[in-house]
């Protein structure tokens, strides 16, 4: 953003009437509204000073670091031009300074790995589901991409309870918030405790998509219905290749 230099000009501008307007020689002791006029006067120029690097903050970029200048303007100079303008700008860019952080915590919370496998290699990406007191469950979300397997989603029960499925189940999902989808599952032929989503490029397809969470209904053993939520925005896709075969 462009540091305005005429605002700044006006600002100071400000400052320095109201400063020497109350540095007169009085004879007398500082009436009331003396004294007020110096503490407004000494407000607009430690307001001015912090708006300078507030702009400066913006210009270069540097919105994560301008914000808390800014809310500290407005919180301690109420009133003051710089805290009027500041008040213009401060809301949005302390969304999208918000929104940015959330997405960073987003992205970090899924495990991106790529190893040989049984005779081929694998590409992998995992996420927990989170609790609602915010712990991580034991399940996990896992993306499997194999030379020899094929592609794979599954749920991944890291406390060995697995699911209960007979045949193809039904999960019900939703997708940041949305309306309830119901996707076909099914379990391994193995003893593993997963349970495997049977449509898994249209759910990959979906999750490219996904903002902020999916939700699903599962049943763990030994028959407990639970809602596992994943908080899967930060699903980045670039890290998630098909596997190179030798």
């Amino acid at each position: 953003m462009r540091i305005d230099i005429a605002r700044l000009n006006l600002i100071a501008v400000a400052a320095g009437l109201l400063l020497a307007a109350c540095s007169s020689p009085q004879q007398a002791p500082p009436t009331p509204a003396q004294q007020a006029a110096q503490q407004q006067a000494a407000q607009v120029a430690a307001a001015a000073k912090e708006y300078t690097l507030y702009q400066q903050l913006l210009a270069s970029h540097s919105d994560a670091l301008a914000v808390p200048i800014g809310q500290e303007i407005v919180r301690k100079y109420p009133g003051t031009p710089a805290a009027a303008d500041v008040q213009q700008t401060l809301p949005a860019l302390a969304a999208k300074v918000a929104a940015v952080i959330e997405h960073q915590r987003l992205r970090a919370l899924w495990l991106y790995q790529a190893a040989p496998m049984a005779g081929g290699r694998q590409t992998t990406a995992a996420i927990s589901a989170v609790k609602p007191d915010g712990d991580r469950s034991a399940v996990r979300l896992v993306l499997r991409r194999h030379t020899l397997w094929g592609q794979s989603v599954y749920l991944y029960d890291d406390s060995n309870a697995g699911f209960v499925c007979k045949g193809l189940c039904t999960v019900t999902m939703r997708f940041d918030g949305g309306k309830p989808e119901r996707w076909q599952a099914y379990l391994p032929h193995s003893s593993d405790p997963a349970l495997f989503i049977k449509d898994d490029r249209r759910f990959i397809a979906a999750l490219e998509h996904t903002h902020k969470d999916i939700v699903m209904d599962v049943v763990r053993k030994p028959h407990r219905e639970q809602t596992l939520r994943f908080e899967a925005g930060g699903f980045d896709p670039a890290q998630f290749p098909q596997p190179a075969k030798k």
